[in-house]
């Protein structure tokens, strides 16, 4: 792999899995991953969203994977400028594309994820949904795929090579380690703030 890639995203775990013929990217909330050999990226979403992004033509792909769209206050500071909300989350894959030889007119877009796994008024994952088709709109993008929505969790590999994804929805009712992990993060999200600045869908 690229030097650039290797240090950029050295903090990235990588495993092996038999059933795949490539190296396994696995990408936690507010973390994203890009590469020009061939790779898969993998996470779990529930209310998060993932894209999956890649320009076929130069072979460099990769995906985010975000939980909130964009922070309340407007200027950024050091913590605020976070993966971990949709508007960081989006300019930084499509940048580091765009590094890598990437032309914004060929990227193909895919987005996954934005289940409602929470009970309550408040559906974490639609507004999620609502906000990246709109940043998309106004980028003059499109995508090729969505799978949005549902009140299920998933678990998706991108195959950033050939832009393939399988995707496996979870039943959440046996499955309250994405639940746990999500409200953990928003929690921490919220106290950053507070300071001062296996059925598998081929697509």
């Amino acid at each position: 792999m690229p030097q650039i890639d290797t240090d950029q995203f050295a903090h990235i775990r990588r495993m092996r899995d038999n059933r795949f013929p490539h190296e396994i990217a696995s990408i936690l909330p507010g973390e994203f991953f890009v590469s020009r050999e061939p790779m898969i990226v993998y996470t779990v979403l529930g209310s998060c969203i993932s894209a999956c992004i890649r320009d076929p033509i130069a072979g460099v792909g990769g995906m985010n994977h975000f939980m909130l769209p964009e922070p309340k206050e407007v200027a950024h500071d050091s913590w605020g400028e976070s993966t971990r909300y949709g508007s960081y989350a989006m300019e930084s894959l499509i940048n580091e594309i765009l590094k890598r030889g990437g032309l914004k007119s060929r990227l193909e877009i895919k987005l996954f994820g934005a289940g409602k796994i929470y009970e309550g008024n408040i559906d974490v994952g639609a507004n999620n949904a609502k906000w990246v088709i709109g940043y998309l709109k106004s980028e003059g993008l499109g995508t090729v795929k969505t799978d949005l929505g549902d009140v299920c969790p998933r678990k998706v590999y991108y195959f950033t090579d050939s832009g393939r994804v399988l995707m496996k929805k979870i039943e959440q009712v046996k499955n309250r380690t994405i639940l746990e992990r999500e409200r953990e993060y928003a929690v921490r999200i919220k106290q950053r703030e507070q300071q001062p600045v296996e059925d598998v869908t081929l697509f």
